[in-house]
């Protein structure tokens, strides 16, 4: 069985960073694509982030030059490093795991899905 489990997120200033975790189990970790997404109170989930199997990256325009994602097949991780943030990155921060191992940015294309990490930015 396939878990997600992010860590990292929680309160902090506008102009502050954090970085969010994603610990995986349960297959080849590896060999598929991995992925990012938000859902902002009251709107859709958004994608943010996606990593192929080897390391290729595909950033959403929205937070392009100040989030950048990355993984740890050893470990079994992958992570979303976020800076410079503003009041309108507030949002439940979901890993998903992907079925390939190339990127793809839709959310139904993910098949497993963490329970979120709360990201809150204060002005």
């Amino acid at each position: 069985q396939v878990q997600l489990v992010e860590s990292g997120g929680g309160l902090v200033q506008a102009g502050g960073s954090l970085r969010l975790s994603c610990a995986a189990s349960g297959r080849t970790f590896s060999r598929y694509a991995m992925g990012w997404f938000r859902q902002p109170p009251g709107k859709e989930r958004e994608f943010v982030a996606a990593i192929s199997w080897n390391g290729s990256t595909y950033i959403a325009d929205s937070v392009k030059g100040r989030f950048t994602i990355s993984r740890d097949n050893a470990k079994n991780m992958v992570y979303l490093q976020m800076n410079s943030l503003t009041v309108e990155d507030t949002a439940v921060y979901y890993c998903a795991g992907d079925g390939v191992s190339f990127i793809r940015v839709g959310a139904d294309d993910y098949e497993y899905w963490g329970r979120g990490t709360q990201v809150t930015v204060s002005s």
